[in-house]
């Protein structure tokens, strides 16, 4: 009988063996920054040349401070562990902050995933800098 346990280490193992490293395999099996946000303050989504897609919904206070940030990602380990990376560098952070984030800092993050899994690091930054972008153009004063 398989347990919850074993597929877990298997699905580590795989990933592993794929090229990702630890981080990035955690930030894909706990996928702790998935799901959405009732009062979210923008809601944005951006489809992928691959053909993954990725909506980012952002709560931001009256501060400008990224209160929390979740991801519904259609899209591979590579897509939700590069979003849930860029949850961690942006969450609790001020707005502009955000924009300054780059797939550099994703990659540092998440320490490694195959190359050919890059772009959804490029994904992951682009969807999160169009809704602080959007987030902006509707809140302008």
């Amino acid at each position: 009988m398989t347990t919850e346990t074993d597929t877990i280490n298997s699905q580590r193992k795989m990933l592993s063996e794929a090229g990702y490293a630890d981080p990035a395999i955690t930030y894909f099996l706990e996928k702790k920054y998935m799901g959405f946000i009732q009062d979210a303050s923008q809601v944005s989504e951006k489809v992928g040349s691959c053909g993954d897609i990725m909506k980012v919904y952002l709560k931001v206070d009256d501060n400008n401070i990224v209160q929390d940030v979740r991801y519904e990602i259609t899209g591979c380990a590579g897509a939700i562990s590069a979003a849930m990376a860029v949850v961690d560098l942006i969450k609790g952070r001020p707005i502009d902050h955000a924009l300054a984030i780059n797939d550099g800092d994703v990659f540092k993050r998440l320490e490694n995933i195959p190359e050919k899994k890059h772009h959804c690091i490029q994904l992951a930054v682009k969807t999160m800098h169009q809704a602080v972008q959007e987030y902006k153009a509707g809140n302008a004063s």
